[in-house]
């Protein structure tokens, strides 16, 4: 594992770059009521827009997983991480809808080959260790949640004070590529497919009933995760719920239980089964979900956060860990289930957006309790198998 200096220098610059690319790719759901009154976008093309940046991590979440064999790793992702600055140099100088529907996509883009790469470092560096992956994505929970503090502190002194926001966020992404190529890694491609030698070039993962399982979990969680996240401070701050202010606080309240939630699952996988603690994730991600949608009062409703937050954080990395064999054992595994999994974050913040120009935001976000209930489903149906899986081979 961590038993060389250079290792260990590659696992903590991948957790210090990871949280920089929180604020990154999670800042386009602070932005984006301000994007859309700026730019005079209605909720159909809003829905678009948060749909376009899954679309783009969708592409590089798969290509992140191809290119490094030909190119290696190092410019592959120096490659793609060169979007984040290109996207808010288009936000602030670009003009019209077609500017702000490109830099959405780029943003996409940086951010899945950002996921690739991480979470392929971190698996290499610690393979199948649930508290490594989701100690990773704790990282990324803090990026998070500091930006819709930093986006509130802007916009307290003026609404039109986002494009500082976005000035800001051009830095944290041209230090976040500087970063990366400061990361100790294989220079080049050959370095790249000496790496893969041992894997299998198949698709025999297809046949694996666990990498469909966790592919399906993953598509559902993903569908819940990027509606709710892309969706709610624009949820709270048009339904009348909550104020603007508020509801950007509520952004950060949601990031730092699911910062808390990470650890907690970091540290309850070395005590419990995986596949158990996905369940009693599960069961909490649908039950606050509930107390999200139908609280009227801030209690209500900060509860409901807080325990949504809480409950969703360990459920995608636990579920990337339990699937980490498989993934080592196949060299397009995980390309395949990053990107089947991410339809689901293209799919649900479209349907949301048509849902909430028909019938308003309210409806729209509850369409989110239908992904969330067959994702539980999909946690009780793996705790089935790897239980009968285990009792086979005992």
């Amino acid at each position: 594992m961590l038993n060389t200096a250079e290792k260990k220098k590659q696992f903590f610059m991948t957790y210090g770059v990871f949280l920089i690319n929180g604020m990154l790719a999670l800042s386009i759901g602070s932005l984006l009521p301000f994007v859309r009154q700026a730019k005079g976008i209605d909720y159909a093309f809003g829905g678009i827009l948060v749909s376009l940046h899954s679309v783009g991590n969708l592409i590089s979440g798969f290509a992140g997983g191809i290119f490094p064999v030909f190119i290696g790793r190092k410019k592959s992702i120096l490659i793609f991480e060169s979007f984040f600055s290109a996207a808010f140099l288009l936000l602030i100088f670009g003009s019209g809808k077609a500017a702000v529907a490109l830099a959405f996509l780029m943003t996409g883009l940086a951010r899945g080959a950002a996921s690739n790469f991480n979470n392929t470092t971190i698996n290499q560096l610690a393979p199948g260790k649930a508290w490594a992956i989701n100690g990773l994505h704790a990282m990324f929970s803090i990026g998070a949640f500091l930006f819709p503090l930093l986006f509130t502190l802007l916009t307290s002194f003026h609404a039109d004070y986002w494009i500082y926001a976005c000035y800001f966020m051009l830095a944290m992404g041209i230090l976040c590529w500087m970063l990366y190529l400061l990361i100790p890694t294989e220079q080049g491609a050959v370095s790249a497919k000496k790496e893969a030698q041992d894997q299998k070039s198949d698709f025999g993962f297809f046949k694996e009933p666990l990498f469909c399982l966790c592919t399906a979990i993953l598509f559902f969680y993903l569908c819940a995760e990027q509606g709710v996240i892309g969706w709610l401070i624009t949820y709270f701050k048009d339904s009348g719920l909550l104020s603007a202010a508020l509801s950007q606080v509520m952004a950060s309240v949601l990031w730092i239980m699911i910062l808390v939630g990470r650890l907690t699952a970091a540290w309850l996988s070395t005590k419990i089964r995986k596949e158990n603690l996905l369940l009693i994730m599960g069961f909490g991600f649908a039950l606050f979900f509930l107390v999200l949608l139908f609280g009227r009062s801030t209690g209500t409703i900060v509860c409901g956060i807080m325990g949504f937050g809480f409950f969703m954080a360990g459920i995608y990395p636990t579920t990337v860990s339990l699937s980490g064999l498989i993934i080592q054992k196949y060299r397009l595994a995980w390309s395949f289930m990053l990107t089947m999994a991410s339809f689901g974050s293209i799919l649900m913040p479209a349907v949301i957006g048509r849902i909430a120009d028909e019938a308003g935001i309210v409806y729209g976000m509850g369409s989110v309790a239908v992904v969330v209930v067959i994702d539980l489903v999909l946690l009780a149906g793996l705790k089935i198998y790897s239980d009968r899986k285990k009792r086979l081979y005992q």
